[in-house]
């Protein structure tokens, strides 16, 4: 089979739903804007062709899109999982201060051992939705003094919060949630005065962008996508 007759091959199912997954993250990043996500996918599940489904993708930074590679073997699908997110190392960042300001960490970051942050009149927060990690088990000392922090997590994170509160506190609603196999385990400490540290579980906007539009092909029923959006 020559090259020239790879645009004609039929796609699948599947590389109709790759090349769905690549217009989901560009969304999520802002390089689409809706009217232009919701075009190219209602093109992308029209496209019979990898030729058809190859322009949708052609001007996003994604390697590999243009066609579907053709294989004639049966290749297991891999697993997104914990222990690729668990890369050793020394961590980007291992401390912030927020005096009358704030601090951010978030997007893709390695999160190290232990992150010591400090907020006095301001506030920060530290989100590990899309980070890697140093080590299986990583600790957040968290000061706040008449300020807060939030630390958020995402879903399977398992999360002990062991901080002191004085006229304040350190937020108890995700404690006692089983972690899933080979996640990070969080240890939240510190001290809060007048201040505050919250914890949250939350989802990517990618990954609510999938199960809204997994409701909107008839995937997913409106009390499933509420409870996973929550």
């Amino acid at each position: 089979m020559t090259d020239d007759a790879v645009p004609d091959l039929r796609a699948s199912d599947a590389d109709r739903e790759k090349v769905a997954d690549v217009l989901r993250d560009a969304l999520a990043e802002g390089r689409l804007d809706m009217a232009e996500f919701e075009e190219r996918l209602d093109a992308t599940y029209r496209a019979r062709t990898y030729g058809e489904l190859a322009p949708i993708t052609r001007d996003l930074p994604v390697p590999g899109v243009t066609a579907p590679v053709v294989s004639l073997s049966k290749e297991p699908a891999a697993g997104p999982g914990w222990s690729g997110r668990i890369v050793g190392g020394e961590g980007s960042s291992t401390w912030a201060v927020a005096v009358m300001s704030g601090f951010q960490r978030k997007g893709r970051w390695t999160m190290p051992r232990r992150f010591t942050c400090f907020a006095f009149w301001g506030g920060g927060e530290i989100d590990l939705r899309e980070a890697d990690f140093t080590e299986r088990e990583v600790e957040i000392n968290a000061i706040a003094i008449m300020g807060g922090v939030e630390v958020v997590v995402p879903p399977g994170v398992e999360v002990v919060v062991r901080g002191i509160g004085v006229m304040g506190g350190f937020d108890h609603r995700e404690e006692g949630v089983p972690g899933e196999p080979g996640a990070p385990r969080v240890i939240v400490t510190g001290f809060a005065f007048w201040g505050g540290v919250g914890v949250q579980r939350k989802l990517t906007r990618a990954e609510k962008l999938r199960i809204r539009e997994a409701r909107r092909q008839g995937k997913l029923d409106r009390g499933t996508e509420r409870r996973e959006l929550d």
